[in-house]
């Protein structure tokens, strides 16, 4: 079992001739996605490594009977796509994109949701379930399949995670990158809530990064909901408040959004919070002797 993306995916690319679209459906495909088909206006009847192209989602739909959709668009027709995709039925839609006006993202969320579908990202890495699918930019050969569910804010730290996850033999069951903007379509808590219910995920990681609350929105949740292992690691212990450090949410504003604040509500929690990525495996290695 996976959550999110697996076996029984079938992608669309929006964007596909475009040149990330291009490169990552290569990607996608060697790793060994069923990538069914692609979308760019225009571009009916050309192929990107072996995979359609079509003018409209709809029409990629119908032809396809695509179920999940990624999004590499530029930022200006991004939410356009996202509109697109939900109204011809997609139910998962990944946005790579990253640089999407917050005042754009706040129906795009509201729309969304109203509708059923499932948005992950903006500004996202995507999600992995290793040995099924790869959707979005990850770098497949450093995922191996195994019982560790990742859910991380920061591209660049899930990929540093999850190659030290692996080269200690801790595979994982899926990793998803929930995105580091402020207006985001899937939570941290919707991630963990799919993995507390999911039996082949023995023990989560969890990597947050400084602004916002949803870290602490998280541990509230492990605090109440979870049963399994969960360690946690947080980015920004140093950076100064009023600062905006790498993402566009990581800011620390009006006495709130700090490190310490998020490890206090972690380990409030009973998470095993790691000082340093390094420090994750020995960490998950543990807590799963002491569950």
């Amino acid at each position: 079992m996976s959550i999110l993306v697996g076996n029984d995916t079938r992608l669309l690319v929006q964007g596909i001739t475009g040149r990330e679209g291009t490169f990552h459906t290569t990607q996608m495909v060697e790793y060994g996605t069923n990538v069914v088909s692609g979308v760019t206006p225009g571009g009916l009847g050309k192929e990107v490594a072996g995979v359609p192209v079509y003018n409209t989602v709809a029409d990629a739909v119908s032809e396809t009977g695509a179920n999940t959709s990624i999004i590499y668009v530029p930022a200006r027709f991004a939410p356009d796509a996202i509109y697109e995709a939900v109204d011809a039925g997609i139910h998962f839609v990944i946005c790579i994109t990253e640089g999407i006006p917050i005042n754009d993202m706040v129906p795009v969320y509201r729309y969304v949701r109203e509708r059923g579908a499932r948005l992950l990202g903006p500004n996202c890495p995507g999600a992995i379930t290793p040995g099924e699918a790869k959707v979005g930019i990850m770098p497949g050969f450093i995922h191996q399949p195994g019982r560790i569910g990742l859910v991380s804010r920061s591209g660049t730290l899930t990929y540093e995670v999850v190659d030290a996850l692996t080269r200690a033999g801790l595979g994982q069951s899926s990793a998803v990158g929930i995105g580091g903007d402020p207006v985001i379509g899937t939570s941290f808590v919707d991630v963990l809530s799919l993995f507390q219910d999911d039996p082949d995920t023995d023990a989560m990681v969890i990597i947050g990064e400084i602004g916002g609350s949803d870290e602490e929105a998280a541990a509230a949740f492990i605090r109440e909901r979870v049963t399994k292992p969960v360690v946690g690691f947080i980015a920004g212990q140093t950076a100064p408040p009023g600062k905006r450090m790498g993402h566009a949410g990581a800011i620390i504003s009006g006495g709130t959004g700090s490190a310490a604040d998020k490890i206090a509500a972690l380990e409030a929690a009973n998470v095993r919070v790691a000082r340093a990525p390094f420090e994750v495996p020995e960490l998950v290695r543990s807590a799963l002797a002491s569950a």
